[in-house]
């Protein structure tokens, strides 16, 4: 059952962006409800999926592609929901394929670490605000590379081709604030909750992964300062969005991977 929805997830992962990419090069509209409902099924039977790999009979498995399969759904989940009100239908273009190669190897890969059960409520609240702090910081800096591109577009007079279904800059602008800004939250609570309900968090497995969340956390708080206080915008606001994620990926991916795949 977990093989089948991955497989039609992944299928509709790819047939989706690959619509988005022949609409806009004929310069043809996207039929927006055909669209949303597809996508809807494609982020579906990704949680579906994304569930079964990660709740096993024996309990919690938090290998890193199957906790990415997670996150992953989740970032998708959010984007979806904020298209019915938001134009980040674009966003799609670059998180649908990748969500189809994560899907795909977290498919055919073996666990590395063994599933746990019976999480206390703390420890719980920690991993849930983790995962929606990384998936919202994860959209924020797909937000980012998109407001580059434009800006590059507009100083260099590429005003045609595919990145028109590119929302305007001001529009781009307040939305990528509004992501920093919540993300920025839920990675304080996420934060604070590892320090409050993990014992000598330093000193375990998890001291590197503590450090580097706290080095996105000052990143993206630098930055919603300057945002507030002095104005910081455009290729500011980019650089600092995208070295705050270079760290996140370092705390969280980059963590996994030592731990799982290195040690």
């Amino acid at each position: 059952m977990t093989l089948i929805t991955g497989s039609l997830a992944i299928a509709l992962y790819l047939c989706i962006p690959l619509y988005q990419w022949l609409q806009l090069r004929n310069r043809q509209p996207i039929k927006t409800a055909a669209f949303t409902g597809v996508a809807a099924a494609a982020v579906a039977l990704h949680g579906i999926t994304s569930t079964n790999l990660v709740f096993t009979p024996s309990g919690v498995d938090f290998s890193l592609f199957q906790i990415s399969s997670g996150i992953f759904f989740v970032v998708n989940l959010i984007v979806l929901v904020s298209s019915l009100r938001k134009p980040v239908q674009a966003l799609f273009l670059i998180l649908f394929p990748i969500s189809a190669i994560e899907l795909l190897v977290a498919l055919f890969s073996s666990s590395t670490m063994s599933p746990v059960s019976n999480l206390p409520l703390s420890i719980s609240l920690h991993i849930v605000t983790s995962i929606l702090a990384y998936s919202v910081l994860t959209i924020a800096s797909i937000q980012a590379l998109f407001l580059a591109m434009q800006n590059w577009r507009l100083k260099h007079k590429h005003l045609a081709g595919w990145g028109q279904a590119i929302p305007p800059l001001e529009v781009m602008e307040i939305l990528l604030f509004e992501l920093l800004w919540a993300g920025f939250l839920l990675l304080t609570v996420s934060i604070t909750s590892g320090l409050l309900f993990f014992e000598n968090i330093f000193d375990q497995q998890l001291s590197h992964k503590m450090f580097f969340s706290m080095a996105a956390w000052v990143f993206y708080g630098i930055l919603l300062w300057g945002h507030q206080v002095r104005g910081w915008r455009g290729n500011t606001a980019i650089r600092w969005t995208i070295g705050g994620f270079a760290a996140l990926v370092l705390a969280y991916w980059g963590s996994k991977l030592v731990i799982e795949f290195l040690l």
